[in-house]
C-alpha cells in the first residue's frame, strides 16, 4: 500500500476550499447560501475517534504480541490491511469536506454581524478542525499499521501488520 501523502491532503483541502469559497459567493448572489448543518462536525469527529480507537488498540494488541505476552491476541494482517484503507479513505474524505466547509466559512466571515451566519460560520469552524482531527488520526493508525521493516527506500510502499 501507498503511504498516504500530506501534500495530497492539503492539495485537496486548498482546492475543495477555493471552490467551495467561490461556489458560495456565486450561490449567494443568486439567493440563499445552503446551510452548513450541525451534523457535519459531529460525524467527523466520531470517525476520527473510530479511527483513534482503532489505532490504539491495534498498537495495544502489536505490543502485546512483541513482548511474548501470555494469551495476547495477536493482529490479522487482513484486518490491519482494511483499517489502514479505512483510515486513508476517510482522511481523502475529510479533506475534501473540511475544504469546502473552510471554503464556505471563509465567505460566512464577512458577513459575522447576521446571527445566522454567524452560527453557520461557527459549525463550518467546528468541520475544518474536526476534518483535521479525522486526517491526525487517519496517520497515526497508518503509522502503527506499518512494518517495523518498511522503510522509505522500498519506494515509498507501506505493508500493512
Amino acid at each position: 500500500m501507498r503511504e498516504l501523502r500530506i501534500r495530497l491532503l492539503a492539495g485537496v483541502f486548498v482546492v475543495a476550499g477555493v471552490l467551495s469559497w467561490a461556489g458560495a459567493r456565486l450561490w449567494n448572489s443568486v439567493g440563499t447560501l445552503p446551510s452548513v448543518p450541525l451534523a457535519a462536525p459531529i460525524v467527523l469527529a466520531l470517525i476520527a475517534v473510530v479511527l483513534l480507537a482503532t489505532a490504539l488498540s491495534i498498537r495495544a494488541r502489536l505490543k502485546a504480541q512483541r513482548e511474548r505476552r501470555p494469551g495476547a491476541k495477536g493482529v490479522d494482517p487482513l484486518m490491519a490491511a482494511r483499517a489502514v484503507v479505512f483510515g486513508q479513505a476517510s482522511a481523502l474524505v475529510a479533506a475534501l469536506v473540511s475544504g469546502m466547509y473552510g471554503g464556505t466559512g471563509a465567505f460566512l466571515l464577512e458577513s459575522l454581524d447576521i446571527p445566522a451566519r454567524r452560527d453557520q460560520a461557527i459549525y463550518a469552524g467546528f468541520s475544518v478542525l474536526a476534518g483535521v482531527a479525522v486526517i491526525a488520526a487517519a496517520i497515526f493508525l497508518e503509522r502503527v499499521c506499518k512494518l517495523p521493516e518498511d522503510d522509505d527506500r522500498n519506494t515509498g510502499a507501506t505493508s500493512a501488520a
